[in-house]
């Protein structure tokens, strides 16, 4: 072949490359940190009296209660999960709010409406929904609106007390005790107060997303500094590049062609990786970070089993196109059976891990499975291309040599 015809390969070399480092700035800029990296709060919340607060799925309907309320602040996958009988461990990255958050989160919200005498009249379960709004006075209040049967019951209780007070409490916290002054039908109330626009949008949420069925207390809870996160994110990153840089200098340096090869689809892996991870809005963690440093080598294994596969078929004397397909051939079952195996132990680590775990878990997945893509494919279709354009000539006659 002329050497001429060998440049769209090179470019096609080239332009892999440049939309690898594309897709990777992009997707880093959208890859969501976990509380190692980022910054954040662990809490620890202990139930009180678990198994008589309505049979023993409380803590479950608890952590359903707190994953609502934390969906509803807009954090992002934050991790909720039930440790031994009685506890609750939360870890909430990239808050800019701790102790907000903390209230929001540990707060019972038991609402109930009560009568001059203390009769309860309503409680949180005859709400349809709470939202942030303000009283005639331009004050900040939470807007209430009744079920049908709440409706009725509030229409009933103004029309009995009216000229009396009926008391809103919150936790057993008085929070407001309007006069009733006519009867209420629209199944609309208020519950007024020295409040915040904040404090009002908390209590909405906490109202929206039903009470705790039991008393949670706080037994530990600590704060990560960005600082930390960005300090151990930017070791790990210089260990990850500093990996990669070697690998692709010993591909380069002992398998020469192959290696250049190999090195294209491994950027074009670390790119389909990073862009997997922006794409399932998953938590980057330092374990996660580790999955994929594990899953380079994975895909640096793939492809070393493949070439020494072609460097076989091309010391018996086989054509160059007829080595590399045959090669392909003879590899695919040892790279499909040790990518298969490691998916089961990155599920089992998934099923039975907590959080860091599974950070691990997720990442190993997503890296085996685009090694084999870029080993299946995109290497064997770099290595198709370079025997039309003559790139494997000098391949096939060090093969030759080496016995």
């Amino acid at each position: 072949m002329k050497t001429n015809n060998r440049f769209p390969l090179f470019l096609l070399f080239f332009l892999l490359l440049v939309i690898s480092a594309a897709v990777f700035w992009q997707a880093v800029r959208y890859i969501n940190l976990g509380l190692d990296l980022r910054g954040g709060v662990y809490v620890m919340l202990k139930a009180e009296d678990p198994a008589g607060a309505g049979g023993g799925d409380a803590i479950d309907r608890a952590i359903t209660v707190i994953r609502n309320r934390i969906d509803a602040l807009g954090l992002t996958e934050p991790i909720i999960q039930r440790e031994g009988a009685d506890r609750i461990r939360i870890e909430l990255a990239g808050i800019a709010d701790q102790q907000a958050a903390r209230e929001v989160i540990g707060r019972t919200a038991m609402l109930r409406f009560a009568g001059p005498d203390g009769e309860v009249l309503l409680t949180g379960g005859d709400l349809r929904d709470a939202y942030s709004t303000f009283d005639e006075m331009n004050q900040p209040a939470v807007g209430l609106e009744f079920t049908a049967e709440g409706t009725a019951k509030f229409a009933a209780a103004t029309e009995r007390f009216i000229g009396q007070v009926i008391s809103i409490h919150l936790d057993e916290e008085l929070v407001s005790a309007p006069v009733v002054q006519s009867v209420i039908t629209e199944g609309r109330a208020i519950i007024q107060g020295n409040m915040t626009t904040e404090e009002t949008r908390n209590i909405a949420l906490m109202l929206r997303s039903g009470a705790l069925p039991l008393t949670l207390t706080e037994l530990e809870t600590r704060a990560v500094g960005p600082m930390l996160g960005a300090d151990s994110l930017e070791r790990s990153l210089r260990a990850g590049v500093a990996g990669l840089v070697l690998v692709l200098l010993f591909m380069l340096g002992y398998y020469r062609y192959f290696g250049l090869v190999a090195n294209v689809a491994l950027l074009g892996y670390v790119a389909i990786v990073m862009a997997a991870l922006a794409a399932l809005n998953a938590v980057l963690t330092l374990p996660g970070i580790a999955g994929i440093i594990l899953s380079i080598g994975i895909a640096v294994d793939a492809n070393v089993v493949i070439f020494e596969r072609i460097k076989e078929e091309l010391r018996q004397g086989r054509a160059a196109r007829n080595a590399v397909e045959a090669g392909f051939q003879r590899a695919f079952r040892a790279v499909l059976d040790s990518n298969v195996t490691t998916l089961f132990a990155a599920a089992v680590l998934f099923g039975l891990g907590t959080g860091p775990i599974r950070g691990f878990a997720t990442t190993l997945s997503i890296g085996v499975l685009a090694s084999m893509f870029t080993a299946v494919y995109l290497t064997r279709f770099l290595l198709r291309q370079s025997v039309r354009t003559g790139m494997l000539a000098g391949a096939v006659a060090e093969g030759g040599k080496r016995k």
